[in-house]
Order: structure tokens, then sequence, then C-alpha cells
């Protein structure tokens, strides 16, 4: 009845449900987590209170596993004393931090799928060339049969790096998602050799 009570009372005072209490306590538990687990660069970018780095810091360096599951209790309960705007504040930095992430992880990726297009299809190459016209032709069809042969011979992939290489120079002036798209073309119109990525 009195878990009922609460939950009412949300409508007609400021006094939040135990279920959404408890939301929001998993929530900065998870939040001061993601803090403990980020890379240290990304940490010294992080709005916290000393208090909060000193606990954050400390998670960071136990390596006994019951230890820092109570250091990291700690920081969830140091992340309950913060102010709503200086949470806000974290989550703004840390979402900065995965978006910037996530694109850098993305471009990557991307990269090398499009390495594995001109590697598998010719035609890959004129869509490449086609989408980036500063790309020099005969330097892709040059480093293209140079990774082909030491990936054939079993030798250390020094073209297939240079490859890579040459792609991320070459797609630094335009955007990735009309260059994927140009890339697609060839195997979704010729289907020559099954490399396409529905397939």
């Amino acid at each position: 009845m009195n878990d009922v009570a609460a939950d009412q009372d949300d409508n007609g005072y400021d006094r939040p449900s135990k279920s959404q209490l408890k939301r929001e306590m998993t929530a900065l538990q998870e939040l001061g987590i993601a803090l403990v687990e980020l890379p240290k660069d990304a940490l010294k970018r992080m709005p916290m209170t000393e208090d909060l780095a000193d606990a954050v810091h400390e998670a960071r360096r136990i390596t006994d596993h019951e230890g820092k599951r109570r250091q990291l209790q700690y920081v969830g309960r140091m992340m309950r004393g913060l102010r709503e705007d200086e949470v806000a504040a974290l989550r703004t930095a840390l979402d900065e931090h995965r978006g910037v992430n996530k694109a850098a992880t993305a471009r990557l990726h991307w990269i090398e799928r499009t390495r594995e297009k001109l590697l598998a299809d010719d035609a890959a190459l004129t869509a490449f060339i086609h989408a980036h016209p500063a790309a020099d032709p005969q330097e892709g069809r040059t480093l293209i049969r140079n990774a082909r042969r030491e990936q054939q011979q079993g030798r250390p992939p020094k073209y297939f790096r240079e490859l890579f290489q040459w792609i991320k120079d070459m797609s630094r002036q335009g955007a990735d998602d009309p260059l994927e798209a140009a890339n697609q073309r060839p195997h979704a119109d010729t289907d020559e050799d099954g490399e396409d990525d529905e397939a």
C-alpha cells in the first residue's frame, strides 16, 4: 500500500517513487562505471569534482576484483551526491566523447570495407576514383596489384597497409556515405564475384 502511495505522491508532490529512485541510482552507478572505464586522455576532460576524481582514479588503480567492486560502489555513492547540473555536465561530456569515438571507429571500419572491395573487384576502383577525382588511378591500381600479390605469396602486409593509408588520405576530401554508396554500385550492377555485402 505504501508503494502505491509513494507512486501517487509523485503526481502531487516532489517525491519520486521507490522504483524511480532505484532507476536513478542505477543510472548514476552506470555513469560512474563509464567514467572509470574511460581512456586516460578522455578522463582528463570530464568535469568532475575533486572528490569524485580521486574516487575514480582509485577505482582505476585497484586490480583486486572485490576491492574494485567496493570502490565502484563508492564511486556510485559519490555520483549520487552530485548536483543535477554536475551530473548533466558529466553526461554531456561523456556523450561528446562517445560521439567522437563512434565517428572515428565508423570511419576506420569504412576504410577497411573499402579496401576489401578494391582488392576483390576491379570495378570498385572506378567507383572510388569517380567519387574522389583527386585520387590517382595509377597509384591506386599499383597499390591494389601489389597488395594482392603479397597476399597470394604470404608476404608481410606492406602494400595492404599502404592501400589503407591511401584510401584514408584520398577520402578526407569528401563525406564517407556517398562514397560507400558509390562503392556498392559496381557490385550491385555487375555482381561478378559475389563479393557484395549482401552476399
